[in-house]
C-alpha cells in the first residue's frame, strides 16, 4: 500500500512561469511556455543526488542528515523511504545496466544489485580510507567516476569527525576489472561532475569557498584527464553544487546559497556563458533529467524536491 499521495504544488500560477528566466535568447528554445515549477515533496533536512528510474517510474534522492534515501512515485505522487540507514548517501546515478550507484559520505562507493544486495565498489585507495565521496557518474564503458572531498571529515551530518587519510581527488573505477585509479587532484574540494554528451569532456565543480568554479577536462582514451581549465569562474555569492548536461551540451547547475535571487538552477551553454535561470524558494543542490521522455528536470533543494518540464532532454549517463 502506498503512503498518502501529495499532489504537486505549482509555485507560480502565471504562465509563462516568471521563475524561468532567459539570460540569453538562446535559452528560449529550452523553455516549455506552459510549464511551471512544481514542488513534488518537502520536509527534508538536506536533499541531494536525485536520480530517475524510468522502468519503475520513480525518483530517488538522498536526505543526508536523516541518513536515508527517499522515493517519489511518479504514478501516485506518493513519497516513501527507500533505504534507511543509507550510510549518509549523497550523490546517486544509474549504471548502464540500470543499477543504483551511490557515493556515500560514510566513506565508500556502492552499487545496489537487482535483488537489493549492496556491493561495496570502493572504500579505500592504496590501503587508505576514502574521505567523503560526494557525486558520481557512469560512463558508457561502464567506468564509474566520482569526487572525494572532505565534507564528511569537517563535521559530518552524524556529528562524527574523521581523520583525513587521502588528498581530495577524482577517481575512476574500471567497469570491467574494478580497478581504481586517481584521475586528478587538481580541483579544490571537487563536487559535482558530469560528462559532455560525446564524453570527450568531463566537467567538475570546484567548491572551495574562495575559488568556486566549473572546470572542463579533456578525456583521453576514455580513462585519463588532461588540459584542465576553468570554464566558469563564479562570483563571490555564486555557489554551484551538482549538475547534469542536456543533449545540446548545456550545463544545468544547482545554484544559490549566497543571496536569495541566486537560489535555483543556473544554465550555461557549452562555452560557459549563462543562458538561463530557474528561480526556487531555496538553493538547489543537484538536478537530474527524467520522465518518460527525459524532458523533466528534477531539482533537489535544501528541503524540497521540485520539477519542471523543459524543451530538451538529458544526455544519457546522468
Amino acid at each position: 500500500m502506498y503512503p498518502t499521495a501529495t499532489p504537486p504544488v505549482v509555485l507560480n500560477e502565471r504562465v509563462p512561469d516568471p521563475a524561468v528566466k532567459l539570460l540569453d535568447p538562446s535559452f528560449e528554445k529550452c523553455r516549455v511556455p506552459l510549464a511551471s515549477v512544481e514542488r513534488l515533496s518537502q520536509g527534508y533536512s538536506w536533499a541531494e543526488g536525485p536520480v530517475y528510474f524510468g522502468d519503475a517510474r520513480c525518483l530517488l534522492w538522498s536526505d543526508i542528515p536523516n541518513n536515508r534515501i527517499m522515493l517519489w512515485d511518479e504514478e501516485t505522487g506518493a513519497t516513501s523511504v527507500y533505504r534507511k540507514p543509507s550510510n549518509y548517501a549523497n550523490g546517486n546515478t544509474r549504471d548502464r545496466q540500470g543499477r543504483l550507484v551511490t557515493a556515500e559520505h560514510g566513506r565508500r562507493v556502492t552499487r545496489t544489485e537487482y535483488d537489493g544486495r549492496i556491493t561495496v565498489l570502493m572504500d579505500r585507495f592504496e590501503g587508505k580510507r576514502l574521505n567523503s565521496p560526494n557525486d558520481i557518474v557512469v560512463k558508457s564503458d561502464d567506468s564509474i567516476w566520482f569526487t572525494d572531498m572532505n565534507a564528511g571529515l569537517t563535521g559530518n551530518w552524524n556529528g562524527e569527525v574523521g581523520e583525513q587519510e587521502l588528498p581530495q581527488r577524482i577517481y575512476r573505477i574500471d567497469g570491467k576489472t574494478g580497478q581504481a585509479a586517481m584521475v586528478t587532484d587538481a580541483v579544490k574540494r571537487p563536487n559535482g561532475l558530469a560528462f559532455s554528451p560525446d564524453e570527450k569532456l568531463l566537467y567538475v565543480i570546484e567548491s572551495e569557498p574562495t575559488a568556486r568554479a566549473i572546470f572542463a577536462f579533456d578525456v583521453i582514451d576514455g580513462t585519463r584527464l588532461t588540459n584542465g581549465r576553468k570554464l566558469v569562474v563564479c562570483a563571490k555569492e555564486e555557489t554551484p553544487d551538482g549538475f547534469r548536461v542536456d543533449v545540446d551540451g548545456n550545463l544545468w547547475c544547482g545554484w544559490g546559497m549566497g543571496t536569495a535571487e541566486l537560489d535555483g538552477v543556473r544554465i550555461f551553454n557549452p562555452q560557459g556563458a549563462p543562458i538561463g535561470h530557474i528561480s526556487l524558494p531555496e538553493r538547489a543542490a543537484n538536478v537530474c533529467f527524467g520522465g518518460p521522455k527525459r524532458n523533466r528536470l528534477f531539482m533537489a533543494g535544501c528541503h524540497s524536491i521540485y520539477a519542471l518540464y523543459v524543451n530538451t532532454q538529458g544526455a544519457i549517463g546522468g
